[in-house]
């Protein structure tokens, strides 16, 4: 499957080519000392690129088709994972997958948002949509987790809860404020990682959490660009513009509170490299794990509730004048 080529990757992905063309002949010396000279060439360029991206850049990087998905953060993290499926109520949602594993010889549950890759999988997986079905899937996965005193790892890359007719009439809104409010009561540890798109409350319904990581290059919001820009200025083609003012990159978060700590992605991004991605990943969730489990079930529930009652006091001080 070739790489897909973002806009501002151009400069890139024509010295890549540059390269590749050379290696198609036979080697000598002065090729070889060429193709060194490119390659270095190519990784100062790219190591600069995403040093600055602008936020709308950043976007676009967190949406990145060949983005790593929960299935494969589970492949490359996890050992003898069991998937469980459907809700007991109406059906299976395959946008959000859930299961039991094993994370460093301790037994956890795992959920994640699945978008797919090609045309097919994307149907099917719903382009990591949920459906209430998937969120009350989550939801028993947790219960469970909570029941048998499990970790719960959650891996958040979705645009958003999916607004279709039938997901309305079959609850949307209550599955995810069922989710938000039954995390906040759960006993065992709950560690979040933001690894893509964090869409609104669709991601919110699988993030209440005892720390909140995300990804160097993902982002976290309450709205798409898009959205936002279509209900501002009735033109969705200011996405860039509404993204500039959304304060959505993982740096935004960081500094408003609303995360814990960035996660470091390979020169190039995520969809670069996903082994590598993982394993820069898996450090912070073992940290985050411990530090969750040095509390009792009682102070980590209290401390989980009051990491989210801070969340807005800024707003609170401007009404209030202070």
């Amino acid at each position: 499957m070739g790489m897909d080529i973002l806009d501002f990757e151009a400069p890139l992905a024509a010295l890549q080519k540059e390269i590749e063309s050379l290696t198609g002949y036979p080697a000598d010396a002065g090729k070889e000392r060429e193709i060194a000279r490119l390659s270095t060439k190519l990784d100062e360029m790219r190591r600069e690129i995403y040093s600055k991206l602008t936020p709308w850049q950043t976007v676009q990087v967190a949406r990145h088709s060949q983005r790593p998905y929960v299935l494969d953060f589970i492949e490359h993290l996890f050992t003898g994972f069991v998937e469980i499926q459907g809700d007991r109520r109406f059906g299976e949602d395959p946008a959000i997958v859930t299961g039991m594993a094993w994370f460093h010889d301790k037994p956890v549950a795992v959920i994640g948002h699945q978008k797919g890759r090609d045309t097919k999988q994307k149907i099917r997986r719903n382009f990591g949509m949920a459906r209430p079905e998937g969120y009350r899937k989550a939801l028993r996965v947790m219960r469970m987790a909570d029941k048998f005193e499990r970790p719960i790892f959650c891996f958040v890359d979705t645009p958003g809860a999916y607004p279709g007719i039938e997901a309305e009439e079959r609850g949307q809104a209550e599955a995810i404020a069922v989710n938000i409010r039954e995390m906040a009561r759960i006993r065992v540890p709950i560690i979040v990682a933001v690894t893509g798109e964090g869409g609104s409350g669709g991601a919110l319904a699988v993030a209440v959490g005892d720390e909140i990581l995300i990804m160097e290059h993902s982002i976290y919001s309450v709205i798409s660009p898009e959205g936002c820009a279509a209900i501002l200025w009735k033109d969705a083609g200011r996405a860039e513009e509404a993204a500039d003012g959304l304060k959505l990159t993982a740096t935004d978060l960081l500094e408003l509170g609303l995360v814990d700590r960035i996660v470091p992605e390979p020169v190039g991004g995520a969809h670069t490299a996903h082994r590598q991605t993982a394993q820069m990943l898996n450090k912070y969730l073992v940290e985050a794990l411990e530090r969750s489990e040095r509390f009792s079930p009682e102070e980590r529930v209290e401390a989980r509730y009051q990491k989210f009652r801070r969340m807005g006091e800024v707003g609170l001080e401007v009404r209030n004048g202070s």
